[in-house]
């Protein structure tokens, strides 16, 4: 019986027939920017034939269209999606994103080990090649209460996992900096391998420190002038376009042809209602080229340029002997997927249907204490307050000094001058930690939203107008097992459930998406004027994105790395 090796030598050089043959279309060369005619040969889950005329067991007229690599998504969460990672795969492998590599810190913040065993379990039975790279945070710092502590001796084990790449987003960059022990011990463990990077605003010698540590990506670059700096020092940078973080625009520059082999792409954080109203990583081609940016670039960025980051030599070409993740667009200036190519399969329901099912984790991994109104008090004399600055579009918030009134004790929110009370409940049964601040930016004038998903512990963060709407949005999520709420006074008037870990729907993506829309229409009838509302939340308690964030332990300036009054 003759090998899949021997099989590809004579497909390739036309002895035999081809398994598929993609007749009619052009060919997008990414080494000369040029659209070249000729046929697509595919033994197996390999190219085998391009730039000639082949014959195959089935042929497919690709007449008019262009054939491009797969796309591959250099970093995410999966979670962020809302959907576990079969309904992922469902939900963006037809739209072109061949490869994912995603790093399930969200869920291993809450479970540990068994949340990145459920990612590993899921990615050997996804279509889409789904890459995972372990946590190399968890908890991020010292300054939050996350459900699950992963050390060192906890990540060894998965090491040589076949799906794995290498350490995840290095986020504690002040603990590197300073040779925490248990940063370094994770670092000098992947010595060698891959480790992924998480550096905003870390410049000058700083960024020397850090790269020095052998990290060569990040995704927290916002703007051209930082990416230039990076650039020059050998960091190759991911260019991120997601439901909060949108740095595509302000990076568009850099992107040429020039700069192209150290740029890739990446969504971090997107759910299912962007990717179904303006799409994913196609929808970062579409408007980069829109926008003027290099198509070559783009395509480059898209692909083969992420590949080479991250070690996957196999993929991002569309060339004889690299494997067969083809996506057949309409043209590149659209990039709308016609037909896409996973490992030489053609996608289809029908290819979704034979995948395994994996047993989701964490049903019951909600535990925050029930609250009152006047959990919510903030007994403090000093009107002179530290107040989150939303920015909108970005996770990077403000520090604002603000006066707020005072009187009997007690500090109060402003509404006419849109400044809230934000407060994080621990919700892992740890120690019940409950902290209040304010936060300006949200826009709401009465009512209260709430959300168990909370970079990077994902505790349970609820902003509000007024007391009693905010204890209402908050006690509703240990009865539905976590999710997004919206209430006014006593009354719950939008809600999705995400029972898995408190950060996953069991729902097809599709309803999830059906979901998110009223949802968003309740935050915007209490007065909401963000166009993500849910996310933006999201990272409020995230505690190494600059500039003031709020934890369970309390207010946090970031710059100083420590605990504020509130």
């Amino acid at each position: 019986m003759t090998s899949r090796l021997t099989d590809r030598i004579d497909q390739g050089q036309g002895k035999t027939k081809a398994d598929i043959v993609l007749k009619g279309g052009r060919l997008y060369d990414l080494v000369s920017g040029e659209l070249r005619e000729g046929d697509i040969a595919i033994c197996g889950e390999t190219v085998v034939g391009t730039l000639e005329r082949y014959e195959g067991v089935e042929e497919i007229d690709i007449s008019g269209r262009i054939v491009v690599p797969g796309f591959i998504d250099t970093h995410l969460h999966i979670e962020s999606s809302l959907v576990t990672p079969h309904e992922f795969d469902r939900c963006v492998l037809p739209r072109g994103i061949t490869t994912a590599i995603c790093d399930p810190h969200e869920i291993a913040n809450v479970l540990g080990v068994p949340g990145i065993r459920f990612f590993l379990d899921s990615a050997e039975r996804t279509i889409m090649d789904v890459r995972v790279q372990l946590s190399s945070c968890v908890p991020a710092t010292h300054l939050e209460t996350a459900g699950a502590e992963l050390k060192i001796e906890d990540l060894l084990p998965f090491r040589d996992h076949p799906k794995v790449i290498g350490l995840a987003e290095f986020m504690n960059f002040p603990g590197l900096l300073a040779k925490d022990p248990i940063c370094i011990a994770k670092l000098e463990a992947f010595q060698g391998g891959h480790i992924d990077g998480h550096a905003p605003l870390v410049r000058g010698y700083a960024l020397n420190g850090y790269l020095s540590a052998g990290i060569r990506t990040d995704h927290e670059t916002t703007t051209a002038e930082e990416a230039l700096e990076k650039l020059s020092k050998g960091m190759h940078i991911l260019v991120r376009e997601g439901s909060v973080s949108r740095d595509l625009d302000a990076l568009i520059p850099i992107m040429t042809e020039r700069n192209s082999p150290f740029l890739a792409l990446c969504t971090d954080d997107r759910n299912p209602l962007d990717i179904a109203e303006h799409g994913h990583l196609d929808y970062m081609i579409r408007h980069a080229i829109a926008q003027g940016a290099d198509p070559l670039a783009v395509y480059r960025a898209a692909s083969i340029s992420g590949a080479r980051a991250f070690g996957l030599r196999d993929r991002g070409l569309v060339a004889p002997g690299w494997r067969a993740d083809l996506v057949v667009l309409d043209s590149l200036e659209g990039c709308n997927a016609q037909m896409v190519f996973s490992a030489g399969r053609l996608v289809t329901d029908e290819l979704f249907a034979t995948r395994e099912d994996v047993a989701p984790v964490g049903l019951e991994s909600v535990r925050a204490p029930r609250v009152e109104p006047a959990t919510f008090a903030v007994r403090k004399n000093n009107p002179e307050t530290a107040v989150i600055g939303i920015l909108p579009g970005k996770i990077i918030t403000e520090k604002r000094m603000l006066t707020l009134d005072v009187s009997e004790g007690e500090k109060h929110a402003d509404i006419d001058r849109d400044i809230l009370k934000v407060t994080v409940i621990e919700r892992h049964g740890k120690n019940g930690n409950i902290s209040t601040g304010f936060v300006q930016g949200f826009g709401l004038k009465h009512g209260a939203i709430a959300s168990t998903v909370g970079h990077d512990s994902h505790n349970l963060c609820v902003i509000g107008a007024d007391e009693v709407s905010m204890a209402t949005a908050a006690n509703r999520m240990a009865e539905i097992g976590g999710g997004f709420v919206v209430a006014e006074d006593e009354t719950v008037i939008a809600e999705i459930a995400l029972p898995v870990a408190g950060l996953m729907s069991l729902e097809p993506y599709e309803k999830v998406r059906e979901l998110l829309i009223p949802l968003r229409k309740a935050a915007r009838d209490l007065g909401g004027t963000l166009e993500e509302p849910f996310l933006q939340l999201a990272f409020l308690p995230l505690p190494v994105i600059p500039h003031l964030k709020i934890s369970d332990r309390g207010m946090v300036d970031v710059d100083a790395f420590e605990i504020i009054e509130a």
